[in-house]
């Protein structure tokens, strides 16, 4: 419970620091802190207008995405306490729940017979096909390092044999930040603040959505990226103390938003075509712990 209680507090303040920090490196004040959290309550005292061409799918579509980030943050422990969910082989089930949540949302923008949103719809599928291996190739090493299946023993037993696993850990941060980024659809794989047509990813599926389901929308984005915050956190917390963890947790999370608000203030946003190669290379680099995870343990031949 005490994970769940951290991450929606994280999620309250993520995005806000992520949009000042590039206000201030931008020479501009920016909004406040919680400005986003304002704007979805705000979206959530509002009715939803829909679209005669729509169906039913569109309608339960915003409600299932945000039900399945919800349930994926459930799977998520923290520090020495395990997610109200957790069971061995707990991070596939992490995975394709939220994969689920990402199928919704692609047909629901399909559902709209846009040709637009459409082609945001295809180029969501493509990045987040993309983006799996490398956060698989990532668990599947850690959990051959500790001889463990689920989020919890791992990152509990992760640093009791070897200082080289906290090199690991900082390259597993790494992706996942960078798979935080893809999924969130941020700099450089996609600029949330343009408007062009042969660009626009994520903002293109969203389009025909307003009020409550707007909310919903916005609201699972902002937990995804404290969820995979809570993941980093959680590489290098280890058995510490709640007294010590949970301010180490919130700077943690402070910490990659204001990294993600350089990587989007000094980084031009990919061609379409060199985002693949991009969310490609993260596997190579889960690779790379692949096989540090084998010699570690003594496994590689």
């Amino acid at each position: 419970m005490l994970s769940v209680l951290l991450i929606i507090l994280a999620a309250c303040f993520f995005t806000g620091v992520l949009i000042r920090t590039k206000s201030i490196l931008s020479g501009r004040k920016g909004p406040g802190i919680l400005q986003p959290l304002r704007d979805v309550i705000r979206l959530f005292k509002k009715g939803a207008v829909y679209s005669e061409t729509t169906s039913f799918i569109f309608r339960i579509a915003p409600t299932i995405y945000f039900s399945s980030v919800f349930v994926a943050m459930l799977v998520v422990p923290f520090g020495k306490s395990e997610g109200l969910i957790s069971f061995n082989g707990d991070f596939i089930f992490f995975a394709y729940v939220l994969g689920l949540g990402k199928f919704f949302s692609i047909i629901a923008a399909m559902d709209t017979g846009s040709s637009f949103e459409g082609m945001g719809a295809s180029r969501e599928a493509l990045y987040s096909m993309f983006a799996e291996p490398a956060f698989f190739i990532l668990m599947g090493s850690l959990a051959l390092l500790t001889g463990y299946t689920s989020f919890h023993d791992i990152f509990l037993t992760l640093h009791l044999g070897s200082s080289i696993t906290y090199a690991l850990g900082v390259m597993g941060a790494l992706v996942f930040l960078m798979i935080a980024m893809i999924e969130n659809s941020r700099m450089p794989i996609d600029d949330p603040k343009t408007h062009l047509e042969l660009t626009m990813v994520h903002e293109v599926m969203i389009l025909d959505n307003s009020g409550f389901d707007l909310g919903l929308i916005l609201s699972a984005g902002y937990l995804k990226f404290a969820i995979y915050g809570t993941l980093v956190f959680n590489l290098f917390s280890g058995t510490i103390s709640y007294e010590y963890a949970i301010p180490l947790f919130f700077g943690t999370q402070i910490l990659l938003a204001i990294i993600a608000g350089i990587i989007e203030s000094f980084m031009a946003r990919f061609r379409m075509t060199h985002n693949a190669q991009y969310i490609v290379a993260l596997s190579s680099v889960s690779l790379l712990i692949f096989f540090a995870s084998l010699l570690v343990s003594g496994r590689f031949l």
